[in-house]
């Protein structure tokens, strides 16, 4: 940050369900419920989790927990994580079931299968562990976040083929203040969904305007991925499991940078470089004192002004799709597509 101020970090809401298990399970044992539990990460950390929620009823205990997203903007920072356990059959081992606002996988591509509750691999093995460090054994864990339907349609959920709720997400069991590492793997599973479910072209938008376009285009929900600013980790995602045909759609200003070198196109990782924009169109044919002008330019806005009656769009597209080509296999066909911020089509290159 600029000013250097740490920012803090935060729960998953995987590690938040895991403390809440085990308050519950202790509970269900026959104790009391605990006023906060210790749990262990794998990096060694133990955090300390103040246990929000308390109910018995009959064989059946539940504990909540209101999860800390610490600096992050994370869409559950503050919501309760629930969890509810009961004894299972002998020999059933832990089993999970998906709660109020925890959604259920509908769609292949995902590493759970159709069906399943959206509760991640590693958050059930993070409360796997945690209950059998507890003496448990075959056990029934409900997970449940009140609210969480309404708040997954703020998350890639709804592409993703989960419905019905959140996922009980978190590898590491800490949230990172404004990690790409999320989006990143957003990317990946949304990849994953339309190559499972035999989508062989996949469109890429840096934000809604180009998100927008892509449908236009004739690509739906499944088969349009939102990158944002994320362009060098889905090509290199998609290198490794690539697809017929990839359109990229995005603003002018976001795709010259592509277009110039840069695999992340947020505006503190990379610039626009108007020489460079100077140089595509001198290539477009225009003039020495237009040329000079675009090197002075202060925004994308006033090129695509000056521009106007020159191909700048094409020469931007075509210079990114150069780019993109020599990054993914030579059996892909690449379409770039160009906008302005209006969402207008100005440039293309295929």
């Amino acid at each position: 940050m600029k000013n250097e101020t740490r920012l803090r970090r935060g729960w998953t809401t995987g590690a938040c369900a895991t403390a809440a298990a085990v308050a519950a399970f202790r509970a269900l044992r026959g104790g009391n419920f605990p006023d906060s539990v210790e749990i262990e990460l794998d990096n060694g950390k133990r955090p300390v989790f103040v246990i929000a929620l308390k109910q018995r009823e009959g064989k059946r205990c539940t504990a909540g927990i209101i999860k800390d997203a610490g600096d992050d903007p994370d869409v559950t920072h503050q919501a309760m994580v629930v969890v509810s356990v009961e004894h299972g059959a002998t020999g059933s081992g832990v089993s999970f079931r998906a709660g109020e606002g925890v959604g259920t996988v509908t769609r292949m591509g995902l590493p759970l299968d159709v069906g399943e509750p959206a509760i991640n691999p590693a958050p059930r093995q993070m409360i796997q562990n945690a209950i059998k460090r507890e003496g448990g054994d075959d056990v029934i864990i409900e997970i449940a976040v009140p609210g969480g339907e309404e708040l997954a349609q703020k998350t890639w959920n709804p592409k993703l083929g989960i419905k019905g709720g959140l996922s009980i997400l978190g590898t590491t069991g800490i949230v990172i203040p404004y990690s790409c590492s999320a989006w990143i793997h957003s990317i990946q599973q949304g990849i994953d969904v339309a190559r499972a479910a035999g989508i062989q072209h996949i469109g890429a938008a840096t934000g809604k305007l180009s998100e927008a376009l892509l449908r236009k285009h004739g690509l739906d929900e499944t088969a349009t991925i939102d990158m944002g600013d994320f362009v060098g980790g889905f090509l290199k995602y998609l290198r490794k499991h690539p697809v017929e045909r990839v359109t990229i759609a995005g603003g002018a200003g976001k795709i010259s940078k592509l277009a110039n070198g840069a695999n992340d196109l947020h505006s503190r990782r990379s610039n626009i470089d108007f020489y460079f924009l100077a140089v595509l169109a001198k290539n477009a044919g225009a003039s020495e004192s237009l040329v000079q002008r675009i090197k002075g330019a202060e925004s994308i806005g006033e090129v695509l002004l000056m521009c106007e009656g020159l191909n700048i769009g094409d020469a931007i597209a075509s210079a990114a799709h150069k780019r993109v080509v020599t990054m993914l296999p030579e059996s892909t066909a690449v379409e770039l597509l160009v906008i302005n911020r209006s969402g207008i089509l100005i440039g293309r290159a295929e």
